[in-house]
């Protein structure tokens, strides 16, 4: 990881660019930003890295939270300098940012040959453009301690109009740049769906696209009859269906649903072949006070909100009962049943 630290930082300011009131801090033109690297002092890094004209991908293989992007883009764009920091506060605030800055690497794709006021430019490369040492914030709360490498010292930097300070939107945290996205599927795109439920197999089902409209299929055999306002509802749910966080942290006590057998099994096909699959369990509610509560029985014990997933056997996540109800419900009620699966 770049060092971060005051060596860094004294480095930077030994630079030839000069501090003025030039409002040239920002990127003008973020369309031309092909990476951006984010680190701080507690060994947190993520690298972002166009894949197109507005896609993003986290660490080179993830696909990345494209409205987080969107806004980091704009606060390049858009943040100016509200003032230099006055001389005699300078050595204060170059120590606070050696010991907690967060360092961004800004690259952008730029000509080698740039003549006539941009009017010809020819051998198009990446190029490392701006390296930017954000801190914390001021005391009203209205703008973020930056300093710029090259500049010969550190600036108040905002965003006019905005009331409120930067520095929370430079995140060095790769799981909160990744999106959240399961799938985002027209429904023509949608191939197969499959819903296996390991306590009650014959419940277990898949809606198959024929070519022309879908089939449901239960117990290997396609169901002549079923309520199609109920399918039409659990195809409408793939178009933006997302999870709601990671789950980072995990309870080891009683709640280790996790090694046991998963509620559902979802598997979602898209036309090109490309296979999601989901496998959820149940949420315990605080489990560990389990333990120490006089009468279990009158515990709630479920988390009747959440429950936890594991997509495609790599990523734990959390999902929520509201967004998944039209999909994880058992084949008896896609055939008119009104009994939904019960969540325990």
């Amino acid at each position: 990881m770049a060092a971060i630290g005051i060596a860094a930082v004294v480095v930077a300011i030994t630079g030839s660019r000069k501090a003025t009131f030039k409002q040239d801090y920002h990127i003008e033109d973020v369309s031309t930003i092909t990476r951006i690297f984010l680190a701080d002092k507690q060994e947190n890094e993520v690298l972002l890295t166009r894949t197109g004209d507005s896609a993003w991908v986290v660490d080179g293989k993830y696909p990345a939270n494209q409205p987080m992007v969107d806004l980091f883009l704009e606060t390049l764009h858009t943040m100016r300098i509200r003032q230099q920091v006055n001389r005699n506060a300078v050595p204060t605030v170059i120590k606070n940012l050696s010991a907690r800055a967060i360092k961004v690497e800004v690259y952008q794709r730029v000509p080698r040959i740039n003549w006539f006021g941009g009017r010809l430019q020819l051998f198009p490369h990446e190029k490392l453009t701006a390296t930017y040492f954000v801190g914390r914030e001021t005391k009203d709360m209205l703008g973020s301690y930056m300093f710029r490498e090259g500049d010969k010292a550190p600036c108040v930097i905002h965003i006019p109009g905005f009331r409120g300070f930067l520095t929370p939107r430079f995140v060095t945290d790769p799981l909160k740049w990744r999106s959240h996205t399961i799938v985002d599927l027209d429904p023509k795109a949608i191939a197969r769906i499959e819903l296996e439920i390991p306590a009650n197999e014959s419940e277990s089902f898949a809606v198959v696209n024929n070519g022309e409209d879908f089939d449901l299929i239960v117990g290997g055999s396609k169901v002549p009859a079923f309520d199609t306002l109920r399918v039409a509802a659990l195809i409408a749910s793939f178009t933006w269906l997302n999870f709601d966080e990671f789950a980072t942290i995990v309870p080891n006590s009683r709640d280790s649903s996790l090694a046991g057998t998963p509620r559902t099994i979802l598997h979602i096909t898209d036309t090109a072949g490309t296979t999601r699959e989901l496998y959820t369990y149940i949420k315990y509610v605080n489990p560990d006070d389990l333990e120490t509560i006089p009468d279990a029985d009158m515990y709630e014990t479920f988390d009747v909100n959440r429950l936890y997933a594991i997509l495609d056997k790599t990523d734990t996540v959390l999902i929520q009962y509201h967004v998944f109800d039209n999909i994880l419900q058992p084949a008896s009620y896609f055939l008119g049943a009104d009994t939904k699966l019960d969540i325990e």
